[in-house]
């Protein structure tokens, strides 16, 4: 038994060890990722640019070597391939340098694209091979969960190894967990994955050992045919039951449906490739029926999310939400009429689809930002808001277009857009300079509830401590009542003063006390959870004068600077914030 267990631990390593040499570009880019995020650990400065950069080599490389393993065998071609890999990289780095950090367009851009990647991983070995797809996509699918598994195992083993240390030998940095972490699943994971992918042979003279790899384990088949289908099957017919109930009002309005939907036609395909090889009466029955009832569903859900689109204009979440339906319905057709042996068109779409949503000039974020800026100038020359390439504040406009209004401020200040529109001031922003540009503050529909609201202080000048005895930084949390008490002393003319935190009647206090512990002053801070109580999330920021607050007797005067602030409306005992206390004893 133990003989057994070394001989299966050999085999793991040399396999990894294969995985090194087979894919050594993909090592190299692997270990510069670890790196740069070990840097990044130690030194705290955020290099996600070029993390980022070799992530992306990573795949890349991943995805060539395999392309040349089912096509090619020359050295020569190799190593061709390799310098285009360095060289797409190199390009993609030139792209993205350019800008400071990492914005949301360059972030889902490139999360597009290794998604493209990781399917051409799967697809590209067995394209005109006797191995499916489908077979290609269950090895995949093993590997990725015995990788998340093992990673997962060993990260818990290191960790209490760490904590083991710590507790009975002798203190260690915290950042020992993240670097562990680091090593495990940037450098270890990939690389355990990759060496659990077989070489697919150019003439399949390996074919035995693909099926045997590409074998669905017993648990699975019962999980996804006698559970999974099952469920799916309940979950359709009260879906169907809905739309039908529906369809003539709520269902067009419903946009919480969208991600439901979504979640729904991405199931039933990935569902539909992991059954294409199990033979029985469900598994048949699901590949038989549910490509059919996807096409209309999807289809219902293109119309819904085009008519919500009709007043608001395209956001980039709304172009993924349709270009998947299309693909998804796309998809549902070719399911219904071609064999199982055919599925890898489905990958060949994805890839397409994909490229399609992130190159210029019908890609999600050209088609966003045009949409989102000509909606805006729409509803500002409706109102006659726009005078001289100039916006001209406006507060008697209608509800629905000050909704339209602030629906796509937000928008374009989320994804950074504002700068590109000629008629907003070159230092707009959405935060702070709303009300004054467009004569309103940002809108809410009546009724409608934010659950919470996060500020945080922007400090254009600096905070006058003239005059002030002392001054402390103090966190409040509402729930943190046992942890009221004495938060500092200081002394003044041979006097000793306390500043203490106190709880009455489930309101925190800022108390004051004197000789004889006489109070002297106190500070509710309920006041400040008041005063903010109605701000808008998005707002985000507010001024120093927003964030002071000032008590004051003949005794003493408190002046409380708030640094940030949270809110939870659905529950006051989560409400907490960061302050500055300043106290002069007159």
């Amino acid at each position: 038994m133990k003989m057994k267990w070394i001989r299966r631990l050999q085999a793991k390593l040399t396999g990894l060890t294969d995985a090194i040499v087979r894919f050594p570009l993909t090592t190299l880019f692997l270990v510069g990722a670890a790196a740069i995020n070990a840097s990044t650990i130690t030194a705290g400065k955020h290099q996600s640019i070029l993390l980022v950069t070799f992530v992306v080599g990573a795949f890349l490389s991943a995805v060539f070597q395999v392309d040349i393993e089912r096509f090619s065998s020359k050295t020569s071609t190799r190593f061709l391939f390799m310098i285009l890999v360095i060289l797409l990289t190199a390009g993609y780095y030139l792209i993205i340098r350019p800008a400071p950090t990492l914005s949301m367009e360059i972030e889902i851009r490139t999360a597009v694209a290794l998604f493209a990647l990781l399917i051409a991983f799967i697809w590209v070995p067995v394209i005109k091979s006797e191995i499916s797809f489908n077979q290609s996509f269950m090895i995949a699918f093993k590997s990725f969960f015995n990788t998340l598994f093992f990673s997962g195992v060993i990260f818990g083993g290191i960790a209490i190894i760490l904590a083991a240390i710590q507790q009975l030998i002798f203190a260690i940095d915290s950042a020992a967990y993240s670097h562990a972490a680091n090593i495990v699943f940037i450098l270890f994971a990939p690389m355990y994955f990759l060496s659990l992918i077989p070489i697919y042979p150019k003439k399949d003279k390996r074919k035995e050992n693909i099926e045997k790899a590409a074998a669905c384990p017993k648990f699975l088949e019962i999980l996804l045919s006698y559970i999974i289908i099952p469920l799916l099957s309940i979950f359709t017919l009260i879906l169907v039951i809905y739309i039908i109930k529906n369809i003539g009002g709520e269902f067009w309005k419903d946009n919480l449906l969208e991600p439901m939907l979504v979640s729904y036609a991405i199931t039933i395909i990935l569902v539909y490739i992991l059954v294409s090889e199990i033979e029985n009466k469900f598994t048949a029955f699901f590949r038989m029926i549910f490509p059919k009832v996807l096409v209309p569903i999807v289809l219902f859900q293109i119309t819904s999310t085009i008519i919500s689109l009709t007043n608001t204009g395209v956001t980039h979440t709304r172009y993924y939400v349709i270009l998947f339906g299309i693909f998804a319905a796309a998809a549902g057709i070719l399911l219904s009429f071609l064999p199982v042996r055919k599925n890898g068109v489905i990958a060949a779409m994805l890839i397409i689809f994909s490229a399609v949503s992130i190159l210029p000039p019908v890609d999600a974020f050209t088609i966003s930002r045009t949409s989102q800026m000509n909606t805006l100038k729409n509803v500002l020359l409706k109102n006659k808001m726009i005078e001289n390439n100039q916006i001209r504040p406006n507060e008697s406009i209608p509800a629905e277009d000050k909704q339209i209004i602030t629906d796509t401020i937000q928008y374009l200040q989320m994804m950074g857009y504002t700068k590109k529109i000629a008629w907003l001031p070159d230092d707009f922003n959405a935060y702070n300079d709303f009300q004054d540009t467009f004569g309103f503050k940002e809108y809410q529909k009546p009724g409608q509830v934010n659950q919470s609201v996060y500020l945080n202080m922007v400090q254009k000048t600096p905070i006058t401590i003239t005059g002030f005895d002392t001054f402390a930084t103090i966190e409040i949390n509402m729930t943190e009542k046992n942890r009221a008490g004495k938060i500092f002393d200081f002394k003044k003319q041979g006097k000793t003063y306390s500043l203490l935190k106190e709880f009455h009647k489930d309101q925190l206090v800022l108390s004051l006390r004197g000789a004889n512990d006489q109070t002297l002053i106190n500070f509710h801070t309920q006041e400040i959870f008041d005063k903010f109580y109605d701000y808008q999330p998005s707002a985000g920021q507010i001024t120093a004068e927003e964030a002071t607050f000032t008590k004051e007797n003949d005794r003493v005067k408190m002046t409380i600077v708030v640094q940030n602030v949270g809110i939870e409306k659905q529950d006051k005992q989560y409400n907490n914030a960061m302050l500055l206390v300043f106290v002069q004893i007159k």
